[in-house]
């Protein structure tokens, strides 16, 4: 379905004075005698709940201009049929497929650590433009920030930087140093304000309906569970990946010459934030037990919206 908006020569958009936004109508069709009439016609694609907003005018024939509101609908899908046959398909097969249903409303985000370049770089060979949201907490490593803008540059990414309105500054003296209280309440309000939050609104602001994740069954107990799509909430969470193992990972790094984080050669398995990371001892069972004290495996990014949420942020054993 198209739905568009047209104005003839020297005629007046019909704004609304107070939020100087115009609801579109529906399809309009547009015939030999309205094209006589050297109608301008903005398309804005096969989307619904749309608005077009005034930007500026030329004193040349009334000339507007405009902007899309878009607002995207999430499609209705058959989940569990879609997760038995999505299982079966290759990454590039996945990826692929969600380009094509999802549209403008396919984002992906990337923490920009150990192993981020794969996903980065398998993605945007299919999508090049898609949006990367990358969520910069203010305590990420120099190293992280560094390897962030390597392949910023490398890979052209499309990138959306997001950070919560509240500073770290003013987080630490309304709440003080919030990983340091070795307490699962104070490290769920830390991850809630510098990585959920800004998540959310990322999507919100950028009408994703799906969402691109690089999760593997490998990383926590959570994700053993994952099919190759979820929902959370009214997003759809696509997983290319999920299935990959270390040999496969190593395998594609090679063949496609892509840098690891350089943490990695001091013994990270997995790195976020400079002071809830550390390299991979001896003594650990799983290479999440170097990140939050052991206390937990999730930030809450990657777990459902719903009102257990909580109680699975709490678990130490995801």
């Amino acid at each position: 379905m198209v739905i568009g908006y047209w104005l003839l020569d020297g005629e007046t958009p019909p704004l609304q004075t107070d939020s100087n936004r115009l609801p579109i109508a529906p399809w309009m069709l547009i015939t030999e005698k309205a094209a006589s009439h050297s109608l301008r016609f903005l398309i804005l694609s096969a989307l619904v709940n749309s608005t077009i907003r005034f930007v500026r005018t030329s004193t040349k024939k009334q000339q507007w201009d405009f902007m899309a509101g878009v607002t995207l609908r999430t499609p209705k899908l058959n989940l569990p049929a879609l997760q038995k046959d999505l299982e079966g398909q290759n990454a590039e097969q996945i990826i692929a497929w969600a380009a094509e249903t999802f549209g403008s409303g396919l984002v992906m985000s990337s923490s920009f650590g150990i192993q981020s370049a794969l996903m980065l770089h398998l993605v945007t060979r299919i999508i090049p433009d898609i949006p990367v949201i990358w969520i910069d907490t203010g305590y990420l490593p120099p190293e992280t920030y560094r390897f962030a803008e390597n392949l910023i540059q490398r890979l052209k990414l499309n990138i959306q930087v997001y950070q919560s309105p509240m500073s770290p500054a003013r987080m630490e003296a309304l709440y003080g140093k919030l990983w340091e209280q070795k307490d699962v309440e104070a490290l769920n309000r830390y991850d809630y304000i510098r990585k959920v939050e800004p998540m959310q609104r990322a999507l919100q602001e950028l009408n994703a309906t799906a969402w691109l994740a690089g999760l593997r069954r490998d990383q926590t107990d959570h994700r053993k569970t994952l099919s190759p799509i979820e929902k959370q909430g009214e997003i759809y969470k696509i997983l290319p990946v999920l299935t990959w193992n270390s040999k496969n990972l190593y395998e594609y790094f090679v063949k496609h010459d892509l840098p690891y984080h350089p943490l990695y050669d001091q013994g990270y398995m997995t790195v976020g934030d400079w002071h809830s990371s550390r390299p991979y001892l001896e003594e650990d069972e799983h290479e999440r037990d170097t990140r939050f004290g052991g206390m937990k495996q999730e930030c809450g990014l990657h777990l459902p919206q719903t009102p257990g949420e909580a109680e699975s942020l709490n678990s130490s054993s995801l």
